[in-house]
């Protein structure tokens, strides 16, 4: 689905937010925004002048909160974020944030409620800094269609570092169940990785990465095998092919060449793929690098062969779409 991206505060005041509760209503159609927002705290304070009066329309197309977010956006059915930045004893953020995704009583059915749902890092040894206000996801879900179709949202058993959020849906007749998984994956690099249990350095951040495309590779064969079809969404903390690189693909050090050439062998390949021309070509450049490759005679399984949406819908458009602070673009 295409949707143009909300103007900055400045061309907001000259804008007015039409989107009404029921525009995605259409029973057929699931809208899923993913924002990695980098720290929710301005999110979830409340703007002073929230306390004068109540907001007119042309205020509420000036508004930066999430419900405001949710509304210049047409009330996604999802909306996924990473990088929340919410320490796990901070029970008054948390509060925060699920009242800030909630419906004002004011409104009465006017505006659809949404419910939030949160994974933060537990991991005492590799989620400690910053007072441990880091990595931690949010699936905001729209609560009509989470009182019908949810069945659970639940972490994954692997990861304590507060990066996955899975949601299972209910089957709607004789159709394929539907999970979507909200990720942050880890960003690759030399720093050390401890076990989550002893503490004991068991590699570097790079290998970590590794470990948790083959872990997530395995729950979604895991997910499929039980009748599910997957959706993968959030910020996947690699870039495929140089047109999503900004200015460029990440070449040095090598090991990124083996990251990426990793996650697109689990992720991105299926049964056939490996043997075009293009797969031998981006071996040869990866061994130029220094990049090495899974043996071809591994046991390991053939690639999930998921599907970049964007990609396949916009095959030759090139973007960046990570925004400083200082330049509003919600």
């Amino acid at each position: 689905m295409e949707r143009p991206i909300s103007p900055p505060p400045k061309r907001r005041k000259l804008s007015r937010s039409d989107a009404k509760h029921g525009e995605t209503d259409d029973p057929n159609l699931l809208t899923i925004y993913s924002w990695n927002v980098n720290g929710i705290q301005p999110l979830i304070q409340q703007s002073i002048t929230s306390f004068f009066s109540p907001q007119g329309s042309d205020q509420k197309g000036n508004d930066t909160s999430l419900r405001g977010f949710l509304r210049r956006h047409g009330w996604p059915t999802f909306l996924y974020l990473q990088e929340v930045k919410i320490s796990p004893n901070d029970l008054a953020s948390i509060r925060a944030l699920e009242k800030a995704v909630r419906r004002d009583k004011k409104t009465g059915d006017i505006e659809p409620d949404y419910v939030a749902h949160v994974n933060l890092p537990s991991d005492k040894f590799n989620a400690r800094g910053y007072g441990r206000k880091l990595y931690g996801v949010c699936s905001i879900i729209r609560q009509d269609f989470a009182d019908r179709w949810v069945e659970q949202v639940r972490p994954v058993d692997w990861d304590l570092e507060g990066r996955f959020l899975v949601t299972e849906l209910k089957a709607a007749s004789n159709n394929q169940r539907l999970a979507l998984i909200n990720a942050y994956m880890v960003n690759g690099t030399d720093n050390p990785y401890k076990d989550a249990e002893s503490g004991k350095v068991t590699g570097t951040r790079h290998d970590r990465k590794l470990e948790v495309h083959k872990l997530l590779a395995a729950e979604c064969r895991k997910l499929e095998t039980n009748g599910f079809a997957v959706i993968l969404a959030g910020d996947i903390n690699v870039a495929a092919a140089p047109i999503d690189g900004f200015p460029n693909l990440r070449t040095f050090p090598p090991q990124h060449c083996v990251n990426r050439a990793d996650f697109k062998r689990r992720f991105l390949e299926g049964e056939t793929s490996s043997s075009s021309s293009s797969r031998l070509s981006e071996q040869a450049s990866e061994k130029q690098s220094g990049a090495t490759q899974q043996d071809s005679n591994s046991t390991e399984p053939s690639g999930l062969g998921m599907v970049d949406t964007f990609r396949h819908l916009h095959p030759d458009t090139s973007g960046y779409t990570y925004y400083p602070r200082g330049r509003s673009f919600v």
